[in-house]
């Protein structure tokens, strides 16, 4: 049995996790990416899941140990635990799963479409819990570690971005609960919170009036993109100590007691920047932001779709 109880008490980096496998979900691109070659270049054998085959063969191509790819869509519970099946067979049962997989959907709720809207909660949070419960048995074995990754978007809440905002919302309540019921049986849950990163969904956020009236409004330090790779180093960290909470960048820490002042400052700029002439920007229909979103809708979106 590989016990991961003991991530935390080594120093040198990288030492807990050699020889383990790891299951990084959504690791085509961006902090999936990154997170799967940090992974491996800590020793570990890593499964990646994506729904780009193309994407994950390439990121596979540049990792130093074992990997193994497997196209599939979280959203379809039988699909992950077929993937489960092979990943054990391939590399061995998991000791790391990160429920990395995320799309976002920039807009109006009312310009939104509802099938739209319904698949970024289906990805974000249903499929989160698929991945669970695909991986839940292979990481009581090994007493492993499961991070949920999260986002700023479950510390506040920001218009024109309802599904993603109530999706991570949705991953961090369901992360404390499964944490409640899994810890009697050595398996650790952790949750990330990651703020702004230089993946191809900021570009779409930057390009929605109210979302760049809110960053704008931020301190400086917190208006700074941080790459895939940085971010992902501290995913990594957190992994290696096996922590409840994984804050990107670290000060993100310090806003957790102030949760309760961020929805009415929020809505105050939200009101200011709607009264401006930047409100007929609004009027358009929402988009699904960044290159992989669009591979998911693409290859889920039903014939009416647009």
């Amino acid at each position: 049995m590989l016990d991961m109880s003991t991530i935390g008490r080594h120093r040198r980096p990288g030492t807990p996790l050699r020889g383990r496998v790891a299951v990084v979900t959504g690791a085509a691109r961006g902090i999936g990416a990154a997170l799967a070659r940090n992974l491996s270049e800590a020793g570990m054998s890593v499964a990646l899941l994506g729904r780009e085959e193309a994407s994950l063969q390439a990121t596979a191509r540049t990792l130093p140990n074992r990997s193994v790819c497997v196209e599939s869509d979280v959203t379809d519970n039988a699909a992950l635990h077929a993937a489960a099946r092979h990943v054990e067979e391939v590399l061995g049962p998991a000791s790391v799963v990160a429920a990395n997989a995320g799309i976002a959907v920039g807009g109006p709720f009312d310009r939104t479409a509802p099938e739209l809207w319904q698949r970024v909660i289906d990805v974000n949070l249903t499929g989160s819990a698929n991945t669970a419960r695909a991986f839940l048995p292979q990481l009581t074995r090994t007493r492993g570690y499961f991070l949920q990754v999260a986002s700023t978007a479950a510390l506040g809440s920001s218009p024109m971005m309802s599904a993603y905002c109530a999706s991570k919302a949705g991953v961090e309540s369901f992360a404390l609960a499964l944490r409640g019921e899994v810890e009697p049986d050595g398996v650790g849950v952790g949750i990330a919170y990651v703020h702004w990163t230089g993946t191809d969904m900021i570009s779409g956020l930057d390009a929605l009036p109210v979302l760049r009236a809110l960053r704008r409004h931020q301190p400086r330090f917190a208006r700074r993109v941080r790459s895939p790779e940085q971010v992902a180093d501290w995913l990594a960290e957190g992994i290696t100590r096996r922590s409840l909470s994984v804050y990107a960048p670290p000060w993100l820490r310090w806003c957790q007691p102030l949760r309760p002042l961020f929805p009415p400052i929020v809505a105050r700029i939200a009101r200011r920047e709607l009264r401006t002439p930047a409100r007929g920007e609004l009027a358009a229909d929402a988009t699904v932001l960044g290159a992989g979103g669009l591979a998911d809708w693409n290859a889920h979106k039903p014939p009416w779709g647009s």
